[in-house]
């Protein structure tokens, strides 16, 4: 999974501050996020939680849904995390196995 491009969100809590990344290397974003490695949004805002992701077959495909979740408004966006992960389940396990 390490080159393959996804969309991901971050939160800080069960339906706290969200995150919307796009990535070819998952585990490594999700791991600087989680460690503050970068100054910036999800650092200030404390987002280190991985609450959904999707894997794309492209970089372009993956950019795309990006853009697109971020248009969503926040209801939907609870509601595509809660589609997959209703207990808002740090998913960093499942990545990393």
């Amino acid at each position: 999974m390490s080159q393959q491009p996804a969309v991901y969100i971050l939160a800080s809590r069960r339906h706290g501050t969200l995150y919307i990344g796009v990535t070819s290397q998952l585990v490594q974003r999700t791991w600087r996020h989680k460690n503050d490695v970068v100054a910036g949004f999800t650092q200030r805002y404390g987002v280190h939680l991985l609450v959904h992701y999707e894997l794309h077959a492209d970089m372009l495909t993956a950019i795309a849904r990006e853009k697109q979740l971020k248009k969503w408004n926040r209801a939907w966006k609870i509601q595509l995390i809660e589609s997959h992960n209703p207990d808002w389940r740090d998913l960093w396990d499942e990545v990393t196995r």
